[in-house]
């Protein structure tokens, strides 16, 4: 076998990444875009020691797992790689993908039963943020290039495709946010392209628009645009809000980004309010978040929910507990379990978030908070611990690279009664786990689907120390 080799192969089970695998004399082979079941012809397209990586070519019998996909840019936009897959068997296989994790990166024998996925009730229009990108380098599809219609390749608003953010799709299209979120976005290319504004070209570096976010409350009839733009122009930020405020009076506030950069980001080194109050707002169990434009909001508000009910369930809290939540970021879960515990005591690096965290507590009324911004490393000592008290039950939900070392010995020695830990990435969260075996005893699993149609997967673990 070598680079190019064509095969027929039927499709064993998923793997990681979204991939499906092969095997063939044991000799491990992946297919992007596969489904379990599926017998199709393949070209290679890389070749290791140990596995090959592969295209499907023609798709010989479809697997009963395999549904028709929504969305005609599906294949060509990264954004939902499993359209194609039955949702049912996304559920199952994010559960196999849990269990993988502590099998392998963890090295646990023995472990609680993964419980079935908990899928979400609203698969599509469920992000509540979309960052959309301009570009001078459009993409085009596979169905564009046969249509043999002529296309202006030098103005895209859309998706990044796969591995490539100089090439953008331009999407006419998209499930993942809402309806008005694909008007907005169709509305603006025309927009730009009547006025003659030029795009971002992102090797030249060149091009006046880069990004249009749009945030949209789940729960409140609010909605963010933030036009993300290569220096500040006064009259052509005047005549987008002139558009906004005439054609979609739904959005209630309007920001314009100035990002002057190299670096293809949404962020920027200043931020107008055009109009509005330059902030949305929505709920989580009964709790108003205020959302600014660059503020981490978990994306699948109606998900989240469920998420942290799964946590505060799996806390067992007590009306006495002091809590410790680590990695808290705005404060959402640890507002959410405020009212349960005796105190709460967040910690997070960014100190924007750490504002954001005081601000919803006070809008709240929860007063039985205290957040606390710094470096995990340099915070969370012996000295924290004596100035706040030793936790009765401790958070975790930290980035996909998982804690850092020191910060798992910490917990080894501290060692509070109940650990909760959520994590976005089950690899470095079993690995996490597997240094804490010789203290804690895993008692319950449940993995969350926030990201219908991606492989993603949301997992919560409580753990019990050992007496």
């Amino acid at each position: 076998m070598k680079r190019g080799t064509e095969l027929e192969l039927t499709l064993e089970k998923f793997a990681d990444r979204g991939k499906s695998l092969a095997k063939l004399d044991g000799y491990v082979v992946f297919v992007t875009g596969g489904v379990p079941g599926d017998r199709m012809r393949v070209q290679v397209r890389k070749k290791k020691k140990k596995y090959a990586e592969a295209v499907m070519l023609e798709l010989l019998d479809p697997s009963p797992l395999r549904t028709a996909p929504r969305c005609r840019y599906f294949g060509t936009c990264g954004g939902c790689k499993w359209q194609h897959v039955d949702y049912a068997a996304q559920l199952d296989a994010k559960r196999e993908s849990v269990v993988g994790a502590f099998l392998r990166a963890g090295a646990f024998e023995a472990m609680p039963e993964v419980q079935p996925t908990l899928g979400a009730e609203q698969i599509y229009f469920y992000r509540n943020k979309m960052e959309f990108s301009f570009s001078a380098e459009r993409w085009l599809t596979p169905d564009e290039i046969a249509s043999d219609q002529s296309f202006d390749k030098s103005f895209a608003l859309g998706l990044h495709v796969p591995g490539n953010f100089s090439k953008v799709l331009d999407l006419h299209e998209c499930h993942l946010q809402s309806e008005l979120s694909v008007r907005l976005v169709n509305g603006m290319r025309a927009l730009a392209q009547t006025h003659g504004w030029q795009p971002w070209h992102v090797r030249q570096h060149v091009g006046y628009l880069r990004h249009f976010v749009i945030r949209q409350s789940a729960h409140l009839p609010e909605v963010m645009v933030n036009l993300v733009t290569n220096g500040h122009d006064e009259d052509r930020i005047a005549a987008v809000a002139d558009w906004l405020q005439t054609d979609f009076p739904q959005v209630t506030t309007f920001i314009n980004t100035i990002n002057t950069g190299v670096a293809q980001t949404a962020y920027g080194e200043a931020m107008h309010t055009v109009f509005g109050p330059g902030v949305i707002h929505d709920q989580i169990g009964g709790l108003t978040f205020e959302i600014a434009p660059n503020a981490f909001f978990q994306t699948n508000t109606r998900q989240a929910e469920r998420l942290y009910e799964v946590t505060r369930d799996f806390a067992d809290l007590k009306p006495d507990d002091l809590l410790y939540d680590l990695y808290c970021g705005a404060g959402t879960i640890s507002l959410f379990v405020a009212p349960h515990v005796r105190h709460v005591v967040g910690v997070e690096l960014v100190e924007e978030a750490i504002a954001n965290a005081n601000a919803n507590a006070a809008a709240n009324g929860i007063t039985n908070v205290t957040f606390r911004s710094g470096d995990m490393l340099k915070l969370f000592t012996p000295a924290f611990i004596r100035e706040h008290g030793r936790p009765d039950v401790l958070l975790v939900d930290p980035p996909r690279a998982g804690m850092h070392p020191k910060v798992v010995r910490q917990i080894a020695d501290l060692r509070p009664e109940r650990l909760v830990y959520v994590s976005c990435n089950p690899q470095s969260q079993a690995r996490d786990l597997a240094d804490l075996a010789d203290h804690y005893r895993l008692d319950a699993i449940q993995p969350v689907d926030l990201f219908p149609h991606t492989h993603h997967i949301e997992n919560v673990v409580r753990l019990t120390a050992h007496v």
